[in-house]
C-alpha cells in the first residue's frame, strides 16, 4: 500500500507516521525547505502541544468551526492520548496554570525531532523542497505530480497542507467544494486616545463584547494593550468566533470593554461614593479605589473631563454615571486587524460534510483523506489547533492502514 502525504506539518507527519507504523509505504511531501515550521514557531518557539481539557462535549466547545465533526473524533483521539502518545515516546510534558500544556524544554525543537525521529524509524520517505503541482485519481490509482514533473503513484493520499491554498486547489480537482478561508485569531486595530502611550498594561479580566451587524460575541479573559490596538486571550478568542462577520464588515465594528467585569454597576457606584466620602479632598487621578493599573484609570477619568486636579468631593453624581459609564461600557472603534505573530490560523478550508470523521476519507472521492487545516475547523489560541491536527492524522493514518492491512490479507 503506497500512501503519499502531502504537507509536513503536525497534522501530514502524525498522519504518516501512524500509516507507517500499520505497514504502508509511506512517502511525505514538503512544499518548503524545512518540515514542521509552524511546530517550531508556536507557543513563542515553546510549542503549545495540546491543552488539559479531557472531556470531548467540552473539548468541542473550543472550536468556533469544526467542534461537531470533531465530538466523535475526539471520543477515539483526544488530548489524553496525545499526552501518552509523547510521553511513550520519552517527551515529557508539563501543564500550565491556564491548562495549555507545553514540553518540559519548553523547546519547540524536542516536539520536532520526536516526529522526526518516529518518521525516519519507520522508514516514512521525507522530500522536502518538493511542491506539488497537481493530484489526479486515475481508475484505483492517483497520480502526484510534482513541479518538477516528477510524477508518484499512490494506492492512498493524504491531503494536510494547512491554509496554503495549493491544497484547497487539489481538493477541488477532486471534487470537493471549499468553504472560502479566511483570517482567525488576530488582534485588533483600535486608534484611540484613551489606549495611547498604554502599550503593555494588561488587565485580567475584562469582558468585552462586538456587534457585528446583527451578530453579537462576547468573550471574558485578559487583555493587553499594544502600540496599535488591543491583543491578550480574550481579543484572540473574540476574533476567532467572529471570523468570518469580521471579515464580512471589513475589519469596522464598535467594541465594548467593561474593566471591571467582576462587579456590576451598582455595587461600583456605592464603591465610587464610598471613596468620596471617605477621601474628598484627594485628587481622582492619582487615588485609583478600583483593580485597574493607574495609567489606565487615570485615561479613562480624563476621557470623561474630570482634570488631574479635580478631587473626590468635586465629583458630581452626573460625573460619576459617566465614569461608571466608561469603567463598564466603553465602546472603541475597530478599524483593523493586527496579526498574532505565533499563529497563523485561518478558518474556512474543505467542506465538512464532505469529509466521513470516523476514518478522515473524502465522500467524494474513494482513497483521499485530509487532516488538519486544509480542513474548514479552527480552534482558539491555547493548543486547540494543533489537538484537532494530531487527531485528524491520527484518525486518517489509522484508517489508510486499517485499509492497507485488510487489503493484504491472505483470502
Amino acid at each position: 500500500m503506497k500512501v503519499v502525504v502531502i504537507g509536513g506539518g503536525a497534522a501530514g507527519f502524525f498522519g504518516a507516521i501512524c500509516a507507517a507504523q500499520a505497514g504502508a509505504e509511506v512517502t511525505l511531501l514538503e512544499a518548503g525547505q524545512n518540515c514542521l515550521s509552524k511546530v517550531l514557531i508556536s507557543g513563542g518557539g515553546r510549542c503549545n502541544v495540546t491543552h488539559s481539557c479531557f472531556e470531548p462535549a467540552l473539548l468541542v466547545q473550543h472550536y468556533p468551526r469544526g467542534g461537531k465533526a470533531l465530538r466523535g473524533a475526539f471520543s477515539q483521539f483526544q488530548p489524553k492520548h496525545t499526552i501518552e502518545w509523547f510521553t511513550d515516546r520519552n517527551v515529557k510534558l508539563k501543564t500550565e496554570a491556564d491548562g495549555r500544556i507545553f514540553p518540559i524544554t519548553d523547546d519547540a525543537r524536542t516536539i520536532a525531532d520526536c516526529l522526526l525521529n518516529q518518521a525516519a524509524d519507520l522508514g516514512v520517505k521525507i522530500y522536502t523542497q518538493s511542491p506539488v503541482k497537481a493530484v489526479a485519481k486515475v481508475e484505483d490509482q492517483f497520480l502526484v505530480t510534482l513541479r518538477s514533473e516528477q510524477v508518484l503513484t499512490a494506492d492512498r493520499v493524504l491531503i494536510a497542507t494547512g491554509s496554503n491554498p495549493n491544497g484547497y486547489q487539489f481538493a477541488r480537482s477532486l471534487g470537493h467544494s471549499v468553504i472560502d478561508p479566511v483570517p482567525s485569531l488576530f488582534t485588533f486595530n483600535i486608534r484611540d486616545d484613551r489606549l495611547t502611550d498604554l502599550a503593555g498594561v494588561s488587565v485580567d479580566p475584562v469582558r468585552l463584547r462586538l456587534q457585528v451587524g446583527e451578530a453579537k460575541f462576547e468573550q471574558t479573559g485578559a487583555l493587553l494593550i499594544t502600540h496599535w490596538g488591543v491583543s491578550g486571550p480574550a481579543v484572540l478568542k473574540l476574533s476567532a468566533w467572529a471570523a468570518r462577520e469580521l471579515h464580512d464588515a471589513r475589519y469596522q465594528a464598535r467594541l465594548s470593554i467593561n474593566w471591571l467585569p467582576k462587579q456590576n454597576p451598582e455595587q461600583l457606584r456605592q464603591e465610587l461614593t464610598a471613596v468620596r466620602n471617605q477621601i474628598p479632598q484627594k485628587t481622582i487621578a492619582a487615588n485609583c479605589p478600583v483593580m485597574l493599573p493607574r495609567r489606565l484609570w487615570e485615561r479613562l477619568t480624563e476621557a470623561v473631563g474630570i482634570q488631574k486636579e479635580r478631587r473626590w468631593a468635586e465629583l458630581s453624581n452626573k460625573t460619576l454615571n459617566q465614569l461608571i459609564q466608561e469603567l463598564m461600557q466603553g465602546s472603541y472603534q475597530i478599524s483593523g486587524k493586527g496579526v498574532f505573530k505565533d499563529e497563523f490560523v485561518t478558518c474556512g478550508g474543505v467542506n465538512l460534510k464532505e469529509i466521513n470523521f470516523k476514518t478522515m476519507e473524502s465522500r467524494c472521492c474513494p482513497g483521499l483523506y485530509f487532516a488538519g487545516e486544509v480542513l474548514d475547523i479552527d480552534g482558539v489560541t491555547g493548543g486547540f489547533n494543533f489537538q484537532s491536527a494530531w487527531t485528524t492524522g491520527w484518525i486518517a493514518g489509522n484508517a489508510i492502514a486499517k485499509v492497507s492491512a485488510s487489503v493484504h490479507r491472505p483470502q
